[in-house]
């Protein structure tokens, strides 16, 4: 792979459908997209001007790792069949090497399927206004970080480039997407948390919440698709540091939202500028979140 980080994949062989916060897509055929993940870091959904070196490949492990994982409980959205030499450039596959994936392509679902296993983040603020969590009611007396007596689903409406993806009921999602649908968006993201949080354990990790994103084949087939269990997806904490009432450090962008949140910025476009320092210590946390958990 390159050292330099990406920040946008320059490619001129294949269409381009669109720009993420952190993946460029490109039409590859009419049944498939070539996702390229740069090193672009998002925060509070605003893109940050600093690409975080060698992220994207991280992204990409990771993800890989857990798609392998989880086959026997849902399909995802890989298709190692196709030859990327008949597609493109030998620059443009070293450009993407080791970040970039062919993806069938599939109707992606309007809903980030959330799973939280413990109080915080945007759920804490929820829970110290309203005793609940996306109106999910929760025992009085909790603390910040506090394991939840169960793992609860809240998923969010996933919101254009530019805007704040809303978190929303479950009754908006059966009004989006259908009940049978939403139950079942539902329940395999439980499970894939409930699984990989009892995998992460075995690794000293302890997994607080993530999101996942589904999609449908032409069948109405459900696929796990975009990322999955990255530090970018999800919270990850060093188990032998974990401590209820404070905010574990973690393995993931927790980092960089707390030093933002020490900056006189509004949270909207554009993002500030971050440190070397922050740059370098968020690409080292990046790498040993994959370490431990994959032994890669």
């Amino acid at each position: 792979m390159t050292t330099a980080p990406l920040h946008e994949a320059m490619i001129t062989s294949l269409p381009k459908i669109h720009s993420g916060k952190v993946r460029d897509l490109f039409a590859l055929g009419t049944d498939h997209l070539f996702i390229v993940t740069s090193d672009r870091l998002s925060a509070f959904d605003v893109i940050l001007p600093n690409p975080i070196p060698g992220k994207g490949a991280v992204l990409n492990a990771l993800t890989a790792f857990w798609m392998a994982r989880f086959a026997s409980i849902i399909p995802n959205h890989f298709d190692t069949s196709v030859d990327l030499a008949q597609w493109l450039t030998p620059a443009e596959r070293a450009q993407c090497e080791g970040r970039a994936v062919v993806a069938k392509k599939l109707k992606a679902l309007p809903v980030e399927a959330v799973a939280r296993g413990y109080l915080i983040g945007s759920g804490w603020k929820d829970y110290q206004d309203t005793g609940a969590v996306c109106g999910i009611p929760l025992p009085n007396g909790l603390r910040l970080a506090d394991k939840l007596p169960q793992a609860i689903f809240t998923p969010a409406f996933k919101a254009p480039k530019g805007e704040h993806d809303a978190n929303i009921s479950f009754d908006e999602t059966v009004k989006l997407v259908g009940p049978a649908l939403a139950a079942q968006v539902r329940d395999v993201t439980l499970r894939l948390y409930r699984e990989a949080s009892e995998f992460a354990a075995t690794r000293g990790i302890i997994i607080a919440d993530t999101k996942f994103e589904f999609g449908l084949d032409d069948a109405g087939t459900l696929h796990l698709i975009d990322e999955v269990l990255t530090p970018d997806s999800s919270r990850f904490w060093p188990a032998d540091r974990y401590q209820p009432g404070i905010s574990p450090p973690s393995f993931d962008k927790q980092y960089v939202r707390d030093y933002l949140e020490t900056l006189d910025w509004n949270k909207t476009a554009p993002g500030p500028t971050l440190p070397d320092a922050v740059i370098a210590r968020t690409a080292s946390t990046y790498r040993e979140a994959q370490r431990l958990l994959t032994g890669a």
